[in-house]
C-alpha cells in the first residue's frame, strides 16, 4: 500500500477552467483527465489523502460519480469549496479541518505530517520536524524546506508520494520565518 497526497481537484466547477483553460476546454475533459492521472498512480489498495476542494459547483450526482471512478481509499481534508455534497461521500473516516499523521517513506524513516487545506505560516509541530501539506494556493506559494502545496497545479495534476514531497522540500530555498530566525533549516 502506498501513500499519495493531493489537493484542489475542483470536480465539476466550471470556474477552475479559468486556471487551467490552457490544459482543458471543458469541464468534463478537465474532470475525465485529472481522474485518469489520479489512477495512473493510486492503485485501488493505496491511501490518498485529498487536502480539500475535492468538487466545487458540482451536482451530488457528478460527486458521487467521480469519486466512484477514483482508486484507493481516500480521506478528506475540508476545503473551502467542500460543500455537504462532498462531505457526505463514503470518505474512510469523516472529513476534518486538519490533521496530524505519522508516515513512513521508501526508506521506512518516519515522518510527522501536519494537513490542512489552507497554507500555514507556523503549525503544531513545527519544532520537531513536522513538515506541513497544504492545498488552496494553487501552486501559487513557494515551498519551504518543511512546507508545500500538495494540490494538482503544483504536481502536473496528479497525486504525489511523500518522498517527492520531502525531496522537493529539503530542496526548497526558503525556510519557515519562525525557525529561520534561529538559524535552522
Amino acid at each position: 500500500m502506498a501513500l499519495f497526497f493531493t489537493a484542489d481537484t475542483h470536480f465539476g466547477d466550471p470556474h477552475i477552467l479559468r486556471h487551467r483553460r490552457a490544459r482543458y476546454d471543458s469541464v468534463a475533459a478537465h474532470d475525465a483527465a485529472l481522474a485518469a492521472a489520479w489512477n495512473a498512480v493510486v492503485g485501488p489498495d493505496d491511501a490518498v489523502w485529498h487536502l480539500g476542494d475535492f468538487a466545487a459547483g458540482a451536482s451530488r450526482e457528478h460527486c458521487a460519480a467521480m469519486f466512484a471512478q477514483l482508486n484507493g481509499t481516500k480521506r478528506l481534508i475540508r476545503g473551502n469549496h467542500d460543500s455537504n455534497r462532498v462531505l457526505d461521500l463514503p470518505w474512510a473516516d469523516p472529513p476534518v479541518d486538519s490533521a496530524r499523521i505519522s508516515a513512513l517513506d521508501s526508506q521506512g524513516r518516519q515522518h510527522r505530517l501536519f494537513l490542512s487545506h489552507y497554507a500555514h505560516r507556523a503549525w503544531p509541530g513545527l519544532w520537531r520536524e513536522t513538515r506541513h501539506l497544504y492545498g488552496h494556493s494553487h501552486g501559487w506559494l513557494p515551498d519551504t524546506s518543511r512546507s508545500c502545496d500538495v494540490g494538482v497545479d503544483a504536481w502536473d495534476d496528479t497525486p504525489v508520494g511523500l518522498d517527492a514531497i520531502l525531496a522537493r522540500q529539503d530542496a526548497a530555498e526558503l525556510v519557515p520565518e519562525e525557525i529561520a530566525r534561529q538559524g535552522l533549516r
